[in-house]
């Protein structure tokens, strides 16, 4: 009884002070006037992150301010202008606790099915939206979803700048002894002007592979990322020989626009394979994992379109026990991670760290993420865990009115988002 006052007292303190929800005593419990926050979405702000010029739709590392009528502002991360600018559009006045409701009305409001850039720019507005949500209720974002299933999430590195090794096998070395559970190496040749030799980087590669397993003592201590670069004759060359080793993972054996041909890869190599960095919504991944043809996904935020779409995917990993190794995108979207995988249940997480640590840009709080000793532990603080400082980035736009363009929306009977 204690605890159930002290959560009411404390649930009622958040709606009060955010001028929430309208709250109505009914004997001994709570009855709801209205759902939802009693907020709404004023605007909208974009802000390009200096010194990040890469001209990638789906590895965009712009910043998303969300502001509502309370003054409560979330912060997201992703999205190149065009999409974003479109998105939040449809998002302006809208009650920001809503979440899967506004995810459902951009996803599907304009009929045609977004692509993978679109939904980039979605998952950076929803990862706002649940940062918001975090601060307004003083509750961090793994307490919305389901609280902490783990202290932390082991993390694995491409590339470790800690070392001052002058070899990859050495600086796999030292980023195990630094707590780092497994190193990531790629497929020997490409990345310059010589032409990509298909023959004589399979056998480079098969190589280069042994070295690594000899070097850190086979365990899953390394994986490599044949990065989609090898046609399926050497990919099976390769894996065959690395099926005698112990990486931890395979990734990307092929390119990635025809999923199903994993069905043919999974009956001709029994290396644990990692796909997902290229994909986008859970209809990119679900066959893959359903059908047990990958033994990772590599699916990542705000690819997915957001933090909920994660959530899910993680479920149907954890149901046909599937690992989640996702990628990195930047660094708020790593924060944002702790908070999924902190909260999911998979058997096997673990995190992409390009270099070995976190990056950590001027215009966030030092400690907007923990990491110690080669894991990432989960940030208690409300939100995400971030304060963002707007004078130390670009502001781009501020959206505060909603698109001129009429968008048809069909609700079911139950008032969820339909298909028009």
């Amino acid at each position: 009884m204690e605890r159930r006052n002290f959560l009411r007292s404390g649930f009622l303190g958040c709606a009060a002070a955010i001028g929430g929800l309208q709250l109505l005593r009914a004997g001994d419990g709570l009855e709801f006037e209205e759902a939802g926050s009693g907020m709404k979405i004023t605007k909208i702000r974009y802000y390009g992150a200096p010194g990040y010029n890469k001209p990638l739709f789906n590895q965009a590392r712009g910043i998303v301010e969300i502001e509502t009528d309370g003054g409560i502002i979330g912060i997201g991360e992703g999205g190149s202008r065009d999409m974003i600018e479109q998105c939040a559009g449809m998002m302006i006045g809208q009650d920001p606790f809503r979440i899967e409701y506004i995810w459902q009305n951009i996803y599907r409001g304009m009929f045609y099915p977004p692509g993978r850039e679109k939904l980039h720019a979605l998952g950076a507005l929803e990862m706002a939206l649940w940062d918001l949500k975090g601060k307004a209720l003083d509750v961090p974002v793994y307490d919305l979803m389901g609280g902490a299933s783990r202290d932390s999430v082991e993390c694995y590195a491409t590339g470790f700048r800690a070392s001052m090794a002058t070899t990859p096998e050495q600086r796999a070395i030292d980023c195990i002894e630094a707590g780092l559970r497994c190193y990531r190496i790629g497929p020997t040749g490409g990345n310059g002007e010589e032409p990509f030799d298909f023959y004589g980087n399979a056998d480079k590669t098969i190589e280069s592979c042994k070295r690594m397993d000899n070097a850190v003592g086979g365990k899953g201590n390394w994986a490599i990322d044949l990065h989609t670069r090898f046609d399926p004759p050497e990919t099976i060359k390769i894996c065959s020989a690395l099926e005698e080793l112990q990486p931890y993972f395979v990734e990307d054996l092929i390119r990635s626009e025809n999923p199903g041909a994993y069905r043919t890869m999974r009956t001709m190599t029994k290396v644990p394979i990692a796909v997902g960095e290229q994909f986008g919504d859970i209809w990119d991944i679900n066959e893959l994992v359903e059908q047990h043809l990958i033994d990772y996904s590599r699916v990542t935020v705000p690819n997915t379109g957001g933090l909920s779409q994660f959530k899910k995917i993680a479920s149907m990993c954890e149901t046909h026990y599937v690992g989640m190794i996702p990628h990195f995108t930047g660094p708020l979207a790593t924060a944002a991670l702790v908070h999924v995988l902190g909260s999911s249940s998979p058997s096997r997480c673990m995190m992409e760290l390009g270099g070995g640590e976190p990056e950590r840009p001027a215009y966030f709080n030092e400690d907007f993420i923990d990491f110690r000793k080669g894991k990432l532990y989960l940030n208690p603080n409300p939100g995400l865990g971030v304060k963002f400082d707007p004078k130390k980035a670009d502001l781009i736009m501020e959206i505060t009115e909603g698109s001129k363009f009429s968008h048809p929306v069909l609700k079911a009977p139950d008032g969820s988002i339909h298909n028009w």
